[in-house]
């Protein structure tokens, strides 16, 4: 897994790669600037998912240790309203 700031510097240089080449005249006709264009047209929203994925994994944790606290506290609630409902009503 790549850090953050790696992630980042590629994202910043796809991007301003990605500026150039719109600001460069002609690009639509030139065959190698518009592959290129569309390659970062398709990378740049992947970094963008990998940089969220790795915020999320260095603030949360684990999606494994997630979905395990999750289900942990599922079955606390289960429980709970278990004993709730099992509880004698007041008459």
């Amino acid at each position: 897994m790549r850090t953050l700031t790696e992630i980042k510097l590629e994202l910043d240089r796809a991007t301003a790669r990605r500026s150039e080449l719109w600001t460069k005249p002609g690009h639509e006709r030139d065959g190698a600037a518009a592959a290129e264009l569309a390659r970062l047209n398709r990378r740049i929203p992947e970094l963008w998912q990998e940089l969220r994925i790795v915020r999320t994994r260095a603030r949360f944790g684990s999606p494994d240790l997630i979905v395990r606290r999750a289900e942990v506290d599922k079955r606390l609630v289960r429980e709970l309203e278990r004993r709730i409902a099992a509880r004698p009503k007041a008459a």
